[in-house]
């Protein structure tokens, strides 16, 4: 996990497990600078495993920076990330751009 700070906005990269065994540490990079009303950036590229409980803690994040007048974009969402947010069809609650990759080629087998 790394972040940069500029006066508004902090630029959040998540790497490795976004999961239950991470959710306390993310949860306090994640919540506590939007309780001060700065724009959350999180790249989420480098997400290699995520769980019900990273859905949870961004749910949380996302309700919070509606709450406090703050703003979370997810950007860059990775294989991991992708696979979970079809799956559960949450893409819509976040309203940030997905970019998914075709699985295949339409008309061939």
């Amino acid at each position: 996990m790394s972040n940069e700070t500029s006066m508004s906005q902090i630029d959040l990269a998540i790497e490795g497990e976004l999961s239950i065994y991470r959710a306390d540490e993310l949860k306090h990079a994640l919540i506590d600078p939007m309780n001060n009303g700065i724009r959350m950036v999180v790249n989420l590229a480098g997400v290699t495993v995520f769980d019900t409980c990273g859905v949870q803690l961004l749910m949380l994040a996302k309700r919070t920076a509606n709450k406090v007048g703050a703003e979370l974009n997810l950007v860059g969402h990775s294989p991991a990330v992708l696979e979970v947010f079809e799956l559960l069809n949450i893409a819509a609650f976040f309203g940030d751009h997905l970019v998914i990759e075709p699985t295949g080629t339409p008309g061939k087998a």
